[in-house]
């Protein structure tokens, strides 16, 4: 199987196609619910602005000094890591993720962001529980909620954007039937 078939998503029960479409809003606003939703809105944007990449997408550059899109789609999956050990309040150990293939990085990602926002939806004792906590040779550094915010949520929904417009440039764009404000496409 090519990358551009692997990387075709087809709403067809695999897992990785949970964000085809944004899933419907918790009935309830609490700071997990909200919280939760803004992850699913970043798995529904990565879904999409992974969604039918062509080989020669992956390894565009803009410029010297950018990232391609394969670098990228590393990071994210790095970030929606940290995410779920944040949630699950256990320490981020960086991974090497060189040994799988873009689809299985694409697959995982996806996973991942589903997982922490599924765990934040259901959290019913506060966001005082979850810590980002680096394990590195210099230490251990902790966090509280606020920098899962701003760090790798807001870091991740930031790099998809990057894809988005590497794609562009590229000359393969995303569907332009993606509606974010819905969740759905055209």
């Amino acid at each position: 199987m090519s990358i551009e078939q692997s990387l075709n998503g087809t709403a067809s029960g695999d897992p990785s196609d949970y964000y085809y479409q944004i899933p419907d809003y918790p009935e309830t606003y609490n700071e997990g619910t909200v919280a939760g939703r803004v992850v699913d809105g970043l798995g529904f944007r990565y879904y999409w602005a992974t969604e039918n990449l062509a080989v020669t997408d992956l390894d565009f550059l803009h410029g010297k000094d950018s990232r391609s899109i394969a670098e990228v789609i590393d990071h994210v999956l790095s970030l929606s890591v940290m995410i779920v050990d944040s949630i699950a309040v256990r320490p981020n150990i960086r991974q090497d993720w060189s040994e799988i293939g873009v689809s299985e990085k694409r697959t995982k990602a996806l996973d991942y962001i589903r997982d922490a926002a599924e765990m934040l939806k259901s959290n019913k004792s506060g966001m005082d529980e979850y810590k980002v906590i680096f394990e590195r040779p210099k230490g251990t550094f902790e966090y509280p909620f606020w920098n899962i915010l701003n760090g790798p949520i807001s870091d991740a929904i930031y790099h998809v954007g990057q894809i988005v417009t590497l794609r562009r440039l590229s000359g393969n764009p995303i569907n332009p039937g993606v509606r974010v404000f819905l969740g759905r496409t055209d």
